[in-house]
C-alpha cells in the first residue's frame, strides 16, 4: 500500500487536515464552475502559453490531471487532443467538473474523486502524462508519498509535467508584497492555517484550510527516490495569477509580474520528469 505514512506525520493527524481542506474547497466549487465556464466560453484553453510550449504536442496521449479542481484545465487539455482523466479530493469539484465537460461537449473526459496521496491504491491505470499545475504542492503534507503515486500512474515511457509557485515566492507575506518580509519559513514543515479559501478564480469564502511549505531540494529528492529523472527545470520571474491588485501587471496572458522584482526573483517554476 502506498498510503502507509498518510495517517500521522510529525505528531499531526494528517487526515484531519485533509478533511478540512476537502470541506473548504467544496464551498467554492460552484463559484469556480461558473467562473471557469465563462472563461472557457471565451477561450479554447486556459493554460498559460508557457505550458503549451513546454507540453508540446499531446494529441492522442493519455493524461491524468491531478488536483484538477472543477476541471477547467482538464477540458483545455482535452481540447488539445489528449484523452483526459481528472482527479480531485473534493466531491463537489468532481460533480462540477463532469458538468463543465458536458457543457462543452467533452464526452470522453473522466473525473475521479480521490486523494492524490492515495490515488494509486484506488486506480490501477497508467498514463503517458501526469499533469499537475498552479497551486498544487502546498496542499500536500507528504511529498514523498505524492511522488510515489505519480510514478505509479506513469507508463515506463511517460512523463510528469509540473508547474507551480516557486518556494522563494512562498516565503513572503502576501499582504505586504512587493515588499519582502518572510512570513512562511522555508525550513519549517508544519501546517499553516488560514480562515479563507479560494479567491483566485472567484471571491474567497470563509473556510478553515491548511497548507504546507515545500523546499526545492525536497521536491527533487522525492522525485528521484520515486524513480523519476528530471529532464529539465525552468524558473520564471512571473506568477500565474494576480495576488496583488496594486503592484502587479499582466505582461503577457497568464504572466503577472511585480515590476520591482522583474528579472530578480523566481516566482514560478516548471519541470519535466521521466521514468529512469
Amino acid at each position: 500500500m502506498l498510503n502507509g505514512s498518510l495517517e500521522r506525520k510529525g505528531g499531526f493527524v494528517i487526515n484531519d487536515y485533509i478533511d478540512a481542506n476537502r470541506r473548504s474547497w467544496g464551498l467554492v466549487a460552484e463559484d469556480h464552475y461558473n467562473a471557469f465556464k465563462a472563461r472557457l466560453s471565451q477561450s479554447a484553453s486556459l493554460l498559460n502559453p508557457v505550458q503549451h510550449q513546454e507540453l508540446g504536442d499531446i494529441r492522442g496521449k493519455s493524461l491524468v490531471h491531478l488536483q484538477c479542481n472543477t476541471g477547467a484545465d482538464t477540458i483545455s487539455l482535452a481540447r488539445m487532443g489528449a484523452t483526459v482523466t481528472g482527479v480531485d479530493l473534493v466531491p463537489e469539484n468532481i460533480a462540477y467538473a463532469r458538468r463543465l465537460a458536458a457543457d462543452f461537449g467533452i464526452s470522453d473526459a473522466r473525473f475521479i474523486e480521490a486523494n492524490v496521496l492515495e490515488v494509486a491504491d484506488r486506480h490501477d491505470e497508467v498514463y503517458d502524462i501526469v499533469y499537475t499545475t498552479e497551486g498544487v504542492l502546498c496542499w500536500l503534507p507528504d511529498l514523498a508519498l505524492w511522488a510515489r503515486n505519480v510514478r505509479a500512474l506513469l507508463k515506463d515511457d511517460g512523463f510528469l509535467y509540473l508547474l507551480d509557485s516557486h518556494p522563494v515566492y512562498m516565503l513572503w507575506d502576501e499582504e505586504k508584497l512587493p515588499e519582502l518580509e518572510v512570513k512562511y519559513p522555508y525550513f519549517v514543515k508544519q501546517p499553516d492555517q488560514d480562515a479563507w479559501i479560494g479567491g483566485y478564480a472567484s471571491e474567497a469564502k470563509q473556510g478553515t484550510n491548511f497548507s504546507w511549505m515545500y523546499k526545492m531540494g525536497e521536491l527533487i529528492t522525492v522525485l528521484s527516490q520515486a524513480g523519476l529523472h528530471i529532464e529539465w527545470f525552468h524558473e520564471f520571474d512571473w506568477l500565474f495569477f494576480r495576488c496583488s491588485a496594486y503592484h502587479q501587471i499582466e505582461e503577457a496572458p497568464g504572466r503577472w509580474v511585480f515590476p520591482k522584482h522583474k528579472g530578480k526573483l523566481p516566482f514560478t517554476f516548471s519541470l519535466k520528469a521521466t521514468v529512469r
